[in-house]
């Protein structure tokens, strides 16, 4: 067995106060890995708010709030920096108000890093009325060459989007609003987080060719705009601490335009202002995920760190890593915590399975987490069943723990030498299957 094999019991590393720097920006590469591809790697990022050691997973705080936890909670996990969503946060308290009270770290008592998102992604998926056609990707139903569901997906996107922003209404209210690059970072310049994203159109893997050909110009137009404004901002905003901007890579299924876009990206400079790091976002299938991120982490340059958006899952992580990821997010381990169900080594279970009923136990045998430390499936799936609001909280720091200490390990397999021994077990094990061929 490896030195990694105990890593879900292991105590969480980072902890207490965060690590300064004496840099507000910045990658230091550590370890490179000699695996897959060839484009893992160990290292430093440097914000204006402390470093973050890589690969990390990074909770998302959606509304400046992991959901169910207190920010110290999201810290004792181990957590390194939380991501929340200018979307949110510009619709409800207000960007103005979340500046007013120091950025989006002081709004939730948040001391270390902060990403956060464009928007664009929940400007479509939430405001546009585009959610018929994320909901036919996401199903894993859709032909993704019917005819039929490509118009749907072009019509749905020209409906709202045109050459200098995206028409929403909130879905809050129905109020209409308009986002363009000049809103995306005036907003974001408000949340005051260290790590921004430039403002993206959002496709997904049902839109045509031709349109992912228009939409990618349409992209890199704004991000050249973004460049132009953040740079603006941030000698307009002074004494404020310097805030990242990535840019994103998108391009969809296709290795040509996920190649240009990387190359366009890392070579975007507008006055002397170039991206700091880059998010890979868009559609991604995921049986080429790791195909995909490795086509833009080879045309990225090396000093530079790169984000995987919205990827959680134990294979999809390993896979990131070594394509090139270095940090990670995505709502997923607080949203299945929420409806029962638990991450473990062996996969996943749900508590409120009338076996739990009886079962004194701890969640996962020998994890180190809060809940796993403190209570029982039988009180967990009772919480459940009485819908009891204690029964999110205390899955939710159970499956934060599990994902961001899983990436942790990763990285220590990563410095240690002893990464394709730790992927074989841990994912032979979380998929029922040891003797797996997982190279």
């Amino acid at each position: 067995m490896s030195a990694s094999s105990n890593w879900l019991g292991k105590p969480a590393e980072f902890i207490g106060p965060f690590p300064t720097s004496d840099r507000d920006r910045g990658f230091d590469c550590r370890t490179r890995l000699d695996y897959g591809p060839g484009l893992g790697r160990t290292g430093t990022i440097h914000t204006a708010h402390g470093t973050i050691s890589t690969p990390a997973f990074i909770p998302v705080g959606t509304k400046a709030n992991v959901k169910a936890l207190i920010p110290e909670m999201v810290r004792d996990l181990g957590a390194q920096a939380v991501l929340a969503n200018a979307y949110h946060l510009y619709l409800q308290p207000g960007s103005d108000i979340v500046d007013e009270a120091g950025g989006v770290g002081s709004f939730m008592n948040w001391g270390g890093p902060t990403y956060t998102d464009s928007g664009g992604f929940q400007v479509l998926s939430l405001g546009a009325g585009f959610k018929k056609v994320l909901s036919a990707e996401f199903s894993g139903q859709a032909c993704f060459d019917d005819p039929k569901l490509n118009k749907q997906a072009v019509k749905a996107s020209r409906a709202v989007v045109d050459e200098e922003g995206v028409i929403f209404s909130s879905h809050i209210d129905g109020s209409k609003h308009r986002f363009s690059p000049e809103v995306s970072m005036s907003i974001q310049h408000e949340l005051g987080s260290d790590i921004m994203f430039a403002f993206d159109e959002l496709t997904s893997l049902l839109h045509p060719r031709f349109y992912q050909e228009e939409s990618l110009e349409r992209t890199h137009e704004w991000a050249r705009q973004c460049l132009a404004i953040h740079q603006r901002l941030t000698n307009e905003r002074v004494g404020k601490p310097y805030q990242q901007l990535w840019g994103v890579v998108q391009g969809a299924q296709y290795e040509d335009l996920r190649r240009h876009a990387a190359r366009t990206l890392a070579e975007m400079n507008v006055n002397g202002q170039i991206f700091d790091g880059f998010g890979i976002g868009g559609a991604l299938q995921k049986e080429n995920l790791g195909t995909i991120v490795s086509w833009v982490s080879s045309e990225l340059p090396e000093d530079r760190p790169r984000h995987l958006l919205g990827i959680s899952e134990p294979d999809d992580l390993f896979r990131g890593v070594e394509a090139g990821a270095d940090t990670f997010d995505c709502v997923n381990p607080s949203r299945v915590a929420r409806n029962a169900a638990i991450y473990s080594p062996d996969g996943r279970f749900n508590i409120t399975n009338a076996r739990f009923k009886r079962d004194f136990t701890p969640l996962v045998e020998d994890c180190g987490c809060y809940t796993c430390t403190h209570y029982t499936r039988a009180y967990i799936h009772h919480l459940f069943k009485a819908k009891e609001i204690l029964a999110s909280a205390l899955t939710t720091i159970h499956n934060e723990w599990f994902t961001v200490r899983l990436v942790d390990a990763i990285r220590h397999s990563i410095d240690n030498g002893e990464y394709s021994v730790f992927k074989e077990e841990m994912l032979g094990r979380f998929s029922g299957d040891s003797r797996t061929n997982l190279r």
